[in-house]
């Protein structure tokens, strides 16, 4: 895989083109920014794209910082490694931005992964078509990650209601138990589809479920033509990704900004 030539396409069609991620919030392109602006406090604001320099960058946190404050929201500015200019995540933290942890953006072309990996026995797989899945997934989310689950909620039900076609979402089940959740996001007209959660409670950890989740969403991601695969992966999924095939592109950190 050309590192740099992934990565060019996944700043452009990723953040730089990018669709909103939920049908009620919109895309706002602003000088060399590029935000999601949610409808309400629930959905996810924020930064996706920039392009900046050391002349320009403070002048550009200062406007989202009054453009966000002006609508009382939280947002993030969810910076990457190779965005410019080179001390950028100072100058957020610099204007009160705070800094979560440091993900990994992983990659894998497609057709270079192993999709016949099998669900131990016991588990099927449940898709998630309905209110009542989005409860279990959100509820498996918050056992699994230990966090609340109601802006995960929102969104999914969003998505149902207005996008369905723009994500996939799979519950692994133990008899009527479940145990894991994992979505994929589709993006269409790019060549990425996004994985997401991948959340197993903590009892039936190490047994495979995971790793078949990937194999799972990447049968899907194949038959709808799209070329890769993209996660941002936690220190937890890393290694793991990394066996079944997955590089590393960039990292990401998210930057929040709480009015």
């Amino acid at each position: 895989m050309d590192h740099e030539a992934v990565l060019a396409r996944f700043d452009q069609q990723m953040r730089r083109d990018a669709d909103a991620d939920d049908p009620s919030a919109r895309i706002e392109r602003t000088g060399d920014v590029v935000r999601q602006v949610g409808a309400g406090s629930d959905d996810w604001n924020g930064v996706i794209w920039s392009d900046l320099d050391v002349n320009t960058a403070d002048d550009a946190i200062a406007a989202q910082v009054r453009h966000f404050t002006s609508l009382d929201r939280e947002f993030e500015w969810k910076l990457y490694a190779h965005d410019r200019p080179g001390d950028l995540a100072g100058r957020l933290r610099a204007a009160g931005f705070s800094a979560e942890p440091e993900e990994t953006v992983m990659v894998a072309r497609i057709d270079d992964l192993s999709t016949d990996l099998a669900l131990p026995d016991g588990i099927h797989v449940r898709p998630v078509t309905d209110p009542a899945g989005v409860d279990l997934a959100a509820d498996v989310h918050e056992q699994a990650f230990g966090t609340s689950a109601d802006r995960l909620r929102h969104r999914l039900l969003s998505q149902l209601a207005g996008r369905p076609d723009t994500f996939s979402m799979v519950l692994a089940m133990a008899g009527d138990l479940p145990v894991s959740a994992a979505r994929m996001e589709l993006h269409p007209g790019t060549d990425f589809a996004g994985l997401w959660g991948g959340g197993t409670v903590a009892a039936w950890r190490g047994r495979g479920i995971y790793r078949a989740l990937v194999a799972h969403r990447a049968r899907i991601a194949a038959e709808l033509g799209y070329r890769y695969l993209q996660v941002d992966a936690s220190d937890q999924s890393r290694p793991i990704l990394r066996r079944l095939g997955f590089t590393a592109l960039t990292t990401t950190t998210p930057y929040v900004y709480q009015p």
